[in-house]
């Protein structure tokens, strides 16, 4: 498993949301993922989303995933 293809995967399940993605292992990646879906939710709602975008490999082909789960004025609140 690549950062890339977890990238993609997140930003096609999540339309109009930006991922960054890192990881050297192959099994264990960080992902920061900014969405406007996540406007009100709690963050273990938000990861539970990001996780559905993934399905079946969470646990298998990707091991652990940190992740960090923004909304658009989240993140620019903190640039």
């Amino acid at each position: 498993m690549d950062p890339a293809r977890i990238q993609a995967l997140i930003e096609t399940g999540l339309p109009g949301a930006t991922a960054q993605v890192s990881g050297d292992d192959g099994v264990h990646f960080e992902a920061t993922v900014v969405a406007s879906q996540f406007a009100g939710k709690l963050p273990l709602a938000r990861h539970r989303m990001v996780y559905g975008t993934l399905g079946e490999l969470m646990g298998g082909a990707i091991h652990a995933l940190a992740l960090k789960t923004l909304t658009p004025e989240e993140a620019a609140a903190r640039r």
